[in-house]
């Protein structure tokens, strides 16, 4: 018996050959198979109440984030995900006229809530992105999980 395929085996898209050059892309592809949907969420607490290394709080959380990753992981939903540095390593790209980039340090929103993490998930509907996102760890305690559907082609 031939096992079933993976959520990723089931995705994939073909170029449609009556896309004429220079179209749309949403027109240039059409989907063969649908495509089970894919959800970014992104992992936003305030830095300054951030347990920091070296504490029981920091080793509290670390596991909390261990539990949700093997869970996860047993769903075969992950597609991506890192946590991020301190803010202070973050910095800002701009080309305005021209082709050289301006870089700014620091974030984009000073003394905003610190993005530290992201994941990306294949949730079958919103109510299963809104069930993993309430169990990000950072939701918890005065943080917040923002998520955002990403667009298929």
């Amino acid at each position: 018996m031939k096992a079933a395929p993976t959520r990723s085996q089931r995705q994939t898209f073909r170029v449609d050959e009556r896309a004429q050059a220079g179209s749309p892309p949403q027109q240039q592809f059409s989907r063969r198979v649908s495509q089970m949907p894919k959800f970014m969420f992104l992992q936003y607490v305030d830095e300054s109440r951030a347990p920091r290394p070296g504490t029981p709080e920091l080793d509290k959380e670390i596991a909390q984030y261990g539990q949700l990753f093997e869970e996860i992981q047993k769903a075969g939903v992950l597609r991506g995900g890192d946590p991020m540095q301190p803010s202070a390593a973050t910095f800002s790209v701009q080309v305005n006229g021209g082709d050289q980039p301006t870089t700014t340090d620091g974030p984009m929103q000073k003394g905003g809530p610190w993005l530290n993490g992201y994941w990306v998930l294949e949730c079958s509907d919103r109510d299963e992105a809104v069930a993993w996102a309430a169990k990000i760890p950072a939701a918890h305690g005065g943080g917040t999980v923002e998520v955002h559907p990403i667009a298929s082609m």
